[in-house]
């Protein structure tokens, strides 16, 4: 009976899709973070009459035939890169981008790794760095003897340093871009990766055509919702359950079948 098989793979896929839920769930209060959606396909199917095929020696087809699917399987989980709501934290060194772009972040094996997390520190040498201490590409590093950090939209970073009444600028900051966002790969730190699916990253200032802006003092919240996510996990519970009850009646309808033959 192919029944249990086929829902046994119904009740995989919602097992997984409640991991995927719980993650966004798990992660709402992480800056930058984008929610990920699972993504189902149907399996292949057994035809026990083709669609199409010849039913009389007249030339007559079959309209529509007879078809058995054998499952669902996932197909991905694609991140929804849409923009996280932007929460005040009046702190000069947080950004939060508004609108398209990355911050690239050069990492410690030499790789490019690409954030929108934009809650920045100064190292020891006054360099501009992660939470983690990656420094943020290309590299800005504010005088030790800085009375205030500013950041316009535009990138531009000006120090006011002591004995001085006009500010100096330190740096600018740039963004990146990709064709395809949703095609990076997340290796958690809210770092992301380029891969060929994502295409070539695109460099640009800030406010530049296609780039956002920044806004300091600003960070930007995940883009989860929690009503929305909620209520996702009760139909993918839902879904579990109804397919765990065609599992209990095919089991019945076999321990019938094997009453009667007895």
């Amino acid at each position: 009976m192919n029944s249990l098989q086929i829902a046994a793979t119904g009740m995989m896929a919602q097992e997984l899709n409640v991991e995927v839920i719980s993650n966004n769930i798990a992660n709402m209060r992480t800056t930058g973070f984008k929610r990920v959606r699972a993504e189902f396909q149907d399996l292949l199917y057994q035809d026990l009459r083709r669609v199409g095929a010849t039913s009389s020696d007249s030339g007559t087809t079959v309209p529509t035939g007879i078809q058995i699917g054998f499952g669902v399987k996932t197909g991905a989980t694609s991140r929804v890169m849409s923009q996280g709501s932007l929460t005040n934290t009046e702190k000069e060194l947080d950004l939060a981008i508004r609108g398209e772009g990355f911050f690239e972040i050069s990492l410690p094996n030499g790789e490019t790794a690409y954030t929108r997390d934009g809650s920045f520190e100064l190292d020891a040498d006054g360099r501009l760095v992660t939470l983690d201490g990656y420094e943020v590409q290309p590299g800005i590093t504010i005088p030790n003897n800085a009375r205030s950090i500013t950041i316009n939209k535009e990138g531009t970073v000006e120090v006011l340093v002591d004995g001085n009444t006009a500010p100096q600028q330190a740096g600018q900051l740039q963004l990146t871009r990709f064709v395809n966002k949703g095609g990076l790969e997340a290796i958690g730190d809210n770092l992301f990766l380029e891969t060929p699916a994502s295409g070539s990253p695109s460099q640009g200032n800030p406010g530049q055509t296609g780039f956002g802006d920044l806004l300091q003092k600003f960070l930007e919240s995940a883009n989860v919702n929690a009503v929305s996510e909620l209520s996702d996990l009760i139909a993918a519970q839902r879904a579990y359950e109804m397919n765990a009850r065609v599992i209990s009646a095919s089991d019945e309808m076999m321990s019938a079948t094997t009453n009667i033959l007895r």
